[in-house]
Order: C-alpha cells, then sequence, then structure tokens
C-alpha cells in the first residue's frame, strides 16, 4: 500500500511540473490583462506577453502583451501604477 501511494505521489508531481511552464506562461498574461484593464485599457483576450529585456531594469519590467484587439507596451514598476502604451500597428517595438 505505501508502495503504491509513493509512486501515486512521483506520477502527480511529475505531471504537475511539466505543465506549470505552461500555466505559469499564461498567468503572466492573464495578470498583465487585468492589470490593463483596471487601468481602463480595452484587451479582450490576451494571446501573448513577451518581456522586452532592452527596456527591463531591476524592478522595472518592460513586457510586450498581445490582445485579440491590440497589443499594449507595459512598464511595471512594484506598488506603482503600470505605464501602458498602444502599439501601432506594423511599428516594430523598440525601433
Amino acid at each position: 500500500m505505501m508502495r503504491f501511494l509513493s509512486v501515486t505521489f512521483v506520477v502527480l508531481l511529475i505531471d504537475g511540473m511539466a505543465g506549470s511552464t505552461a500555466r505559469a506562461e499564461q498567468s503572466l498574461q492573464d495578470l498583465l490583462a487585468i492589470q490593463l484593464r483596471a487601468q481602463g485599457y480595452t484587451c479582450d483576450k490576451p494571446l501573448k506577453a513577451e518581456r522586452d529585456d532592452k527596456l527591463s531594469k531591476p524592478d522595472n519590467e518592460a513586457w510586450t502583451l498581445t490582445c485579440s484587439n491590440a497589443t499594449y507596451r507595459v512598464t511595471r514598476v512594484p506598488d506603482l501604477a503600470a505605464k501602458v502604451e498602444k502599439v501601432e500597428e506594423g511599428k516594430e517595438q523598440g525601433k
């Protein structure tokens, strides 16, 4: 009985670890979309969140959030509202 429980625990642990990266990435874009909506921006469906390493600094992260209706550049600083810029279609970020 104890051996069965140990094997079950290991299988559940490995299964949980395998899906954690996808859930973390999904959670990030969802959290950014929630923050945008709280600040009055429209993000119908968050599709992708990419960190902008050129604009990011310690305690000042920059992200590009692609939603189904628009793309935003979001700069987050702890305990402050995010700085949000709508990225025009056809323009590349950072150029």
